[in-house]
């Protein structure tokens, strides 16, 4: 008999539970239905399912019950503009870390520099040394088509010897030639960095004005910029 009373109470324990939970699923708020709206061929579409053509598409969901607006999906991008979108967000990010990069610039430069005078002094270092690499390149430059004259000059009075001109003669023409080329173009890329130089030194100057105000700092009466140097003739 005692064996049947606790089949009997695991029955009616079963049965309890059964109907709490049939109570609990009753009392639970309903989920709520959406409305779907979007643009299908030119034209506005809605309903309470998305199809398949459109999970891609812009769409604006609404509360079935309400009417009110409860978001916006904006469409799915392209493979194209996927990948624009990561190049913009790569550029900035480097753009990013050059401004942060140039920030830590002027910081160590108004920390270097007491004065405007000390930062271009600093600059006229530079300069001079630019300066002389100039000046000997210009002279080698101008030693080289000496020499190529001279060259041509003995090629000249061969064939109004009517004489044949060396090979050997040729050769030497052909290389001074290409060497007066190249050292040309070596001084011209000199000249480059020179000019550079000189933006580099305004854009610093300006620059270093700006931090002092930020700073609260004086800024000193300005020194006259090294002058630029003279292009190389020819």
């Amino acid at each position: 008999m005692p064996h049947h009373r606790h089949i009997l109470s695991a029955a009616i324990a079963a049965l309890a539970l059964a109907g709490a939970g049939t109570a609990a699923a009753q009392t639970a708020a309903p989920a709520q239905k959406k409305i779907y709206c979007w643009d299908e061929g030119g034209r506005r579409v809605c309903g309470d399912a998305l199809p398949a053509s459109a999970v891609d598409s812009a769409r604006t969901e609404f509360n079935a019950k309400s009417g009110l607006a409860t978001g916006h999906v904006d469409r799915a991008l392209t493979d194209e503009e996927r990948s624009a979108a990561a190049i913009a967000a790569e550029e900035a990010r480097r753009q990013a870390e050059a401004d942060a990069m140039q920030k830590r610039r002027d910081l160590a430069m108004i920390e270097s520099y007491m004065t405007e005078d000390d930062l271009r002094r600093a600059y006229g270092e530079r300069t001079a040394l630019l300066d002389e690499t100039l000046k000997a390149s210009r002279l080698g430059v101008a030693n080289l088509r000496l020499s190529l004259l001279s060259l041509l000059r003995q090629a000249g009075d061969v064939e109004l010897a009517d004489a044949p001109v060396t090979k050997r003669l040729t050769d030497s023409i052909q290389r001074q030639h290409a060497e007066l080329l190249r050292q040309k173009q070596i001084l011209l890329a000199q000249e480059e960095d020179r000019a550079e130089l000189e933006r580099e030194l305004a854009v610093s100057v300006q620059r270093y004005r700006d931090m002092r105000k930020t700073t609260g700092g004086e800024t000193p009466a300005a020194s006259p910029a090294p002058s630029a140097a003279k292009p190389a003739a020819g």
